[in-house]
């Protein structure tokens, strides 16, 4: 008899499910609802939201709305889109992620001191992802963004560094990049590092690790645009190099289900339950088809 299990802690991070929470409030009481950007990078969950009413909308076309009403995501925003949507007379529904926003203020603290022409004000994380636009913007486009330890080490380390990290980034990396930083830093300049990194994304690392070891095959459910997905996945094969990346039940093929006696099925943090669930009772089904063929 073949095992499948759902690992209890992967799904929604607790950001994602008020963001989901408000959007659902919102569409209840009827009128249009707008949201700035997919509002999780599932493709799935955003089809299902859609078919609730709401509506998916670029920077370009909320900087032509008027009188509307709009969600903004966990990932937060730059303050240029609440200064457009004052301008325009729209409403904002901001389901920006707490811990995000303590990291945007942070930042703008440091900026808007004295001693900037001094300093650099360092982010880690990835270019162009909407919560590192957003924390960019406290800081007037400014910030220095790098994706990695070698970009790091592009840096001018004869100027004072202040680092910042985008909530859902690798924890080791943020370490050996302090730690690169540390020992490079010229002895005139001064370096502050605040580990903005969310624990709950960070602690789902060590709970993959053990849940794709345990299982002789593993799905990983996530949507393609996921930073944390492509992170967590990467833990995945490196536990378990038989765990294979999809984004909707469709997605398994029969093949990989022969000849194993436990699959484990797994998340981002932008992975609804609900998907992994169909995964799980497509895979039993496919599995009940082969023992009747038999």
């Amino acid at each position: 008899m073949i095992q499948v299990e759902i690992d209890s802690g992967s799904g929604f991070c607790h950001g994602v499910v008020t963001a989901i929470q408000k959007a659902e409030e919102e569409l209840r009481k009827g009128g249009k609802l707008y949201c700035l950007g997919d509002i999780v990078h599932n493709n799935r969950e955003v089809e299902r939201l859609t078919e609730l009413g709401l509506i998916t909308i670029d920077h370009e076309q909320l900087s032509k709305l008027h009188d509307a009403k709009v969600l903004l995501r966990a990932h937060g925003e730059p303050p240029e889109t609440y200064e457009i949507a004052a301008k325009n007379h729209i409403q904002i529904i901001d389901a920006t992620c707490p811990v995000v926003l303590s990291i945007q203020r942070r930042i703008k603290k440091e900026y808007d001191k004295e001693d900037l022409r001094d300093k650099q004000i360092v982010i880690y994380g990835k270019n162009g992802h909407a919560e590192v636009l957003g924390l960019v913007g406290q800081t007037g486009g400014e910030a220095i963004v790098i994706e990695s330890l070698e970009e790091a080490k592009k840096l001018d380390f004869q100027k004072s560094i202040r680092l910042y990290s985008q909530t859902t980034k690798s924890l080791d990396e943020f370490r050996k990049i302090v730690e690169y930083i540390q020992q490079h830093i010229s002895p005139d300049a001064t370096f502050e590092y605040y580990d903005t990194i969310c624990r709950q994304v960070a602690n789902r690392i060590p709970n993959i690790r053990r849940f794709a070891a345990s299982h002789e095959l593993v799905f990983f459910v996530g949507g393609k645009k996921s930073s944390n997905g492509k992170v967590l996945f990467g833990e995945c094969l490196q536990m378990n190099p038989n765990s294979h990346f999809i984004d909707r039940p469709e997605a398994i093929e029969d093949r990989l289900l022969q000849g194993v006696s436990s699959i484990g099925i797994c998340g981002a943090t932008s992975t609804p339950k609900w998907l992994m669930e169909e995964v799980s009772e497509a895979i039993k089904k496919k599995i009940a088809e082969k023992e009747v063929k038999l």
